[in-house]
């Protein structure tokens, strides 16, 4: 499988777009310094708020909305703690599970959560180093750990616990304690785990990336003296650079830019890091841009649609709320050849492969409810199931699966750290306010005209201005014409209908217009 990594890099956004045998896999967007990540950012924030009912609280860190750190990710220890708030060297007391696993989209196991009731912990005013573990995802802010970890290339450094890992996406059991044996003999007193890129890297390459985090946590701890809270501590690798570290692995065969300075700079980069894969790197100077070359923008509009089409003619429909996803599954036009079982079947299965890649595509995460076509026989369920997890397998994103149900629902859920496409690159309408409908015109007159009944009783004696939306005067003054006319007459008054452009066709006013003795209506 050839797999190529494609920047597309101007000042005011970086591109970056992961493919596989041609086709489009992972999306990231960054947009100018305004949107730049935060993830994987360092800050010293202040405590705003305690909540011992959610076990959280409330993290200033100098954006518009406060982060939100959970009782679990902070440090356990008390006295760890309170060296913290004293803004002496602190770290975590896990594996790095929670940075590998968003961040860096790697593996390592997870130790016990701190047990401490947070208000035993924390107190308002109080000063607290933490990173960001995943970025603001619609109308939430940040969440932050107090569990810092350092990325590098091959190695996580974690600040203050001496516990060593390996990635478990490296499988090799020799490599693996190969690689444990140099991480044993750094003995920098600090957790490392050695990352999948760490895979077949020589001991001096490893030593050298261990010194590089240990100078990069000194020089930290020694910024956060000089700052008061809220102040960014240490800022994460910009777009580029982030990508070149965690997604050009061996597995990935070139990675091209299109940016002669940012092409030099990522040289730069791996010539100190990673100087075997420097020929592997080129700079992008054709006439048509790197996107539409590749078909990259081809790839994104599809995954902006709501309904993906099949191969075969099914069609699957992908339906997303804040926290929900539901996922469709239609045979379409796709009518098959033998029997009815079978057409279902071969439907369902072409499905979870698109399913699979969408998701990874569009970075789909929170609770996720697909729904299959129903299939009589236990074992086509099971079946899809289990095509299901497979080709989850290549998913950077930590998924749960349950079991098909008899009502062929499949419920996951997907972890994610940063928006996916669709709020990335769309807002919600500003005409229906993301609702996707509107009532109808009829609907929006009788509503009106119950309305006036009302605003009739505030001014007994005047006559009433309606005030709508062109379209909705229109067809007042034409379907509605006799619903109009009947209310005059219950109202005793003349009702005038005045239109406004800028009025949303949903919306109108009414209001009392002048007394008069011969007033007509318009």
């Amino acid at each position: 499988m050839s797999s190529e990594l494609l920047i597309n890099y101007r000042p005011y956004e970086t591109r970056i777009a992961l493919m596989e045998n041609g086709v489009l896999v992972e999306f990231q967007l960054e947009r100018g310094a305004r949107g730049a990540g935060l993830l994987g950012n360092i800050y010293l924030g202040r405590v705003v708020r305690v909540l011992p009912g959610l076990q959280a609280a409330f993290v200033d860190i100098g954006m518009e909305k406060a982060a939100f750190l959970y009782v679990d990710d902070i440090c356990g220890g008390e006295k760890e703690f309170t060296r913290l708030l004293g803004k002496a060297s602190f770290g975590s007391d896990d594996d790095g599970e929670g940075e590998v696993e968003t961040a860096l989209q790697d593996d390592a196991e997870i130790p016990e959560s701190n047990q401490q009731p947070i208000e035993s912990i924390l107190s308002e005013g109080q000063d607290i180093m933490v990173q960001v573990s995943k970025e603001p995802i619609g109308q939430k802010g940040a969440r932050v750990t107090t569990h810092i970890s350092l990325p590098g290339r091959r190695l996580v450094m974690m600040s203050a616990v001496n516990h060593l890992g390996v990635s478990r996406r490296i499988e090799d059991d020799e490599e693996r304690r190969r690689l444990r044996d140099i991480l044993e003999s750094l003995g920098t007193g600090r957790g490392l785990i050695a990352r999948t890129a760490a895979e077949g890297a020589t001991d001096y390459e490893l030593k050298a990336e261990s010194a590089f985090l240990d100078h990069l946590w000194a020089k930290i701890q020694a910024d956060i003296l000089l700052q008061s809270a809220p102040a960014l501590i240490h800022q994460e690798l910009d777009a580029s650079l982030k990508a070149v570290r965690d997604l050009f692995t061996d597995q990935v065969d070139r990675l091209v830019i299109d940016d002669r300075e940012q092409y030099e700079k990522i040289h730069r980069f791996l010539t100190a890091f990673s100087p075997e894969q420097t020929p592997d790197v080129g700079l992008y100077e054709g006439s048509v841009p790197l996107f539409d070359a590749y078909n990259v923008e081809t790839d994104l509009a599809r995954a902006l649609n709501k309904k993906v089409w099949l191969k075969s003619g099914g069609y699957v429909v992908i339906d997303s709320t804040e926290a929900l996803t539901v996922i469709d599954v239609n045979t379409g036009r796709y009518v098959g050849h033998h029997n009815l079982e079978e057409t279902i079947l071969k439907t369902n299965l072409e499905a979870v492969r698109e399913i699979a890649y969408q998701l990874r595509l569009r970075n789909i995460g929170g609770l996720i409810v697909i729904d299959f076509i129903d299939m009589e026989k236990e074992f086509n369920r099971e079946r899809v199931f289990q095509t299901l997890k497979e080709n989850l397998k290549h998913d950077k994103g930590k998924t749960k699966i349950l079991p098909m149900s008899e009502l062929g629902l499949i419920e996951m859920t997907r972890k994610r750290t940063r928006e996916n496409i669709d709020r990335l690159m769309r807002r919600p309408c500003f005409y229906c306010q993301g609702q996707g409908v509107l009532l109808s015109p009829i609907s929006v007159c009788h509503q009106a005209f119950r309305d006036m009944e009302m605003a009739a009783c505030d001014y007994p004696h005047q006559p009433l201005i309606l005030t709508v939306h062109p379209s909705i005067r229109d067809l007042i003054l034409d379907e509605g014409r006799p619903a109009l006319e009947d209310l005059e007459k219950r109202l005793k008054r003349p009702i005038s209908i005045r239109a406004d452009e800028n009025t949303h066709t949903e919306a109108y006013t009414i209001e009392p217009g002048p007394p008069a003795t011969n007033q007509t209506t318009t």
